[in-house]
């Protein structure tokens, strides 16, 4: 039996890992508005990442006989002006969900619970990566957007990423 405080933690992160994929489905939608299918491909496939990590957290707390309490997922609220918008939000958003499972992960240590500490680790790992490929983002759109072909190029190689299910096996 999981610690009461580290079940409610795990719960509201089923319902932030939610919200990422609307956020992202949003960003999405944005792009793909504006024709740049590239970058609203890329923000889709980050949109099934996180509805992953979400059923990740649900299976968790399957599998230790805890009760799954989803939350209200609200509607994303950036406002989206120009092309690195998102970009910017998304890194933004990534260090929230990085200090949330920060936060997990120093209840459970606080009661000792190193199972769920284990489970964690692949999110904190997870986390660095999300970060760096936001930042990685943001870096190469300061470098290559303001040419319409480097734009055009960065768009073509975000419409190649192709989704893939987490490796985390429970």
């Amino acid at each position: 039996m999981l610690d009461k405080k580290v079940v409610e933690l795990l719960n509201e992160q089923v319902t932030k890992e939610f919200y990422s994929a609307y956020l992202y489905l949003d960003f999405s939608n944005f792009y793909k508005d504006a024709e740049l299918n590239g970058f609203s491909n890329w923000f889709k496939v980050q949109a099934q990442e996180e509805r992953d990590h979400a059923m990740l957290f649900i299976q968790y707390l399957q599998l230790n006989d805890e009760e799954v309490v989803l939350g209200t997922i609200n509607k994303p609220d950036k406002e989206l002006k120009t092309f690195k918008d998102p970009l910017d939000a998304s890194l933004a958003h990534e260090r929230y969900v990085t200090q949330s499972i920060h936060n997990i992960y120093d209840a459970a240590y606080s009661v000792k619970d190193f199972r769920t500490m284990q489970f964690l680790d692949w999110f904190v790992k997870e986390q660095c990566e999300e970060e760096d490929n936001c930042n990685e983002m943001i870096k190469r759109y300061d470098l290559f957007a303001g040419d319409p072909k480097g734009l055009y190029n960065l768009d073509a190689e975000y419409g190649a990423r192709v989704y893939t299910a987490p490796s985390l096996v429970l």
